[in-house]
């Protein structure tokens, strides 16, 4: 058998950082690691091959070699999806489809040969027994939660890691909490499912050995969801292999709020190398929090949370959301206030839309205020769903709160508000020439500091950082070069 398998792709978003990229020449910034892991769970004696469309063209030929395709995909990449699809088609090739696009909206997709839903560790053994029998059916499902410990490592020589920004891994899946417009309890569950110490060692020593060194992104839907397995049998482990290794990965993740109530849980992180976490902030507003259920950022000094992790050496991006139905006039001010304030640099602000199978898209469908399928990129200036706000008065707002937060004046005041306060500790690493780093600084001052309409704040942040606080100097460059992204795309 030979089974191609394909990554659509991903349009310019505001996670893509396609702008931030030319800086480093590099194509895309993770690999498709669910494909990877799925690759792992096939034959052993089947060829495949694996075309991530993110940093390579997909070719006749490549569809053409296939006996069958197999996709996965999210719905941001529907688009993309349908177009491989139509290609298949033509050619007669057979599809084997799976991921969140088609858990979540499968009756779309009725020209899809197998889909193989849910978590592929259940369903997708299940399918090819009967392929191998001869009597595959069109759709596999299943209501139960797999064993992580079980999920085999990815299958990573069949992408060129040069490609990428960085690399990822998976240590549990599920979060405890329930906010009604998130899919993540639809798709993983309420209860996090961890793989053990020993699997997380195994699949680090793999990338290692692979000759990966540099950013390692935990792709867990909330890093922290079970904190006692998290800090008795995972990362004190973490914290030695690492260091052992003189840390050669820049880990970061996404969590919870609460992690500001742990001091010790922050301590082992950093310890474990991880310098960069995204938390769902999503208001200020409490009844807003209130109405999505979103009770943990309830009855919380936010800003004071945040300025806490940050001192003790993680930097917080947030994700933050307008067109709650208890929204006030005053909320796009206070977006904006909140996040000066707090010196949240990667900021990403969307507006609310209601993903299938969510809390929230049950309760607009019931209220009849649905109007289309949610497009999946977090700012696109749409809406799925008929808001309480005015439409006009929430676009403006939305507007104003994106070409204030990345307009060069605030963007770069809240970089320095962000460096003055971050306190990491340093750690002792091995020192790597990172030529990468050297050519992204070089296109930063031409793209920048002398062709850039941001040129004065750039040199402004480029001297400060010089003079008060050095040991960030690469950091903020970095910071700069998001920037330019984060502006490309609010110009979209």
């Amino acid at each position: 058998m030979k089974v191609l398998l394909v990554y659509p792709k991903c349009p310019d978003t505001f996670w893509s950082f396609k702008h931030a990229l030319k800086f480093i020449s590099k194509k895309a910034s993770l690999p498709p690691l669910g494909l990877l892991t799925v690759a792992s769970m096939l034959p052993k004696e089947w060829e495949k091959k694996l075309i991530d469309m993110n940093v390579s063209v997909l070719t006749e030929d490549n569809l053409e070699w296939a006996d069958y395709v197999f996709i996965s995909a999210m719905v941001v990449q529907k688009k993309s999806t349908v177009e491989v699809i139509r290609r298949c088609k033509n050619l007669g090739i057979r599809i084997v489809a799976g991921g969140p696009l088609f858990t979540t909206g499968y009756e779309e997709f009725e020209d899809i040969d197998h889909l193989v839903l849910n978590e592929a560790e259940k369903t997708l053994p299940t399918f090819l027994d009967d392929l191998k029998k001869g009597c595959a059916q069109h759709i596999y499902s299943s209501k139960e939660w797999p064993d992580l410990e079980k999920t085999p490592c990815p299958q990573w020589e069949l992408i060129n890691m040069k490609n990428y920004a960085s690399m990822c891994i998976q240590y549990s899946r599920g979060c405890p909490f329930n906010c009604e417009f998130c899919d993540i309890v639809v798709l993983n569950g309420h209860k996090p499912r961890t793989k053990g110490k020993g699997q997380v060692l195994r699949e680090l020593e793999v990338l290692y050995t692979s000759g990966w060194r540099g950013g390692l992104f935990f792709v867990d839907d909330n890093f922290i969801g079970n904190k006692k397995v998290l800090k008795n049998d995972i990362l004190p482990y973490l914290v030695d292999w690492m260091k052992k290794k003189k840390y050669p990965f820049s880990l970061y993740t996404e969590t919870s709020i609460n992690l500001s109530d742990d001091e010790e849980l922050i301590q082992l992180m950093v310890k474990a190398g991880f310098y960069r976490i995204f938390i769902g902030i999503e208001t200020p507003n409490e009844e807003s929090l209130t109405e999505c259920n979103k009770y943990l950022n309830k009855n919380r000094d936010l800003v004071a949370c945040v300025k806490k992790i940050q001192e003790q050496g993680l930097e917080v991006q947030a994700g933050f959301i307008v067109g709650f139905d208890k929204d006030p006039p005053s909320i796009f001010e206070r977006q904006i206030n909140f996040i000066q304030k707090s010196g949240i640099v990667t900021a990403m602000v969307g507006l609310l839309n209601a993903p299938r199978g969510t809390r929230l898209y049950h309760r607009l469908k019931k209220e009849n205020r649905l109007l289309n399928d949610a497009s999946g990129d977090n700012t696109d200036f749409s809406i799925n769903f008929i808001p309480k706000m005015n439409v006009e008065t929430l676009m403006n707002g939305y507007k104003k709160i994106l070409n204030t937060i990345y307009s060069p004046k605030y963007y770069y005041k809240r970089v320095i508000t962000f460096l003055k306060g971050y306190k990491p500790k340093p750690l002792k690493k091995r020192l790597h020439i990172n030529f990468c780093d050297l050519i992204a600084f070089v296109k930063s001052i031409w793209f920048l500091g002398i062709r850039g309409k941001e040129r004065f704040h750039y040199w402004k942040l480029i001297s400060w950082t010089l003079v008060r606080r050095p040991r960030f100097f690469n950091l903020a460059v970095t910071f700069a070069i998001y920037g330019f992204h984060f502006r490309k795309i609010v110009e979209i």
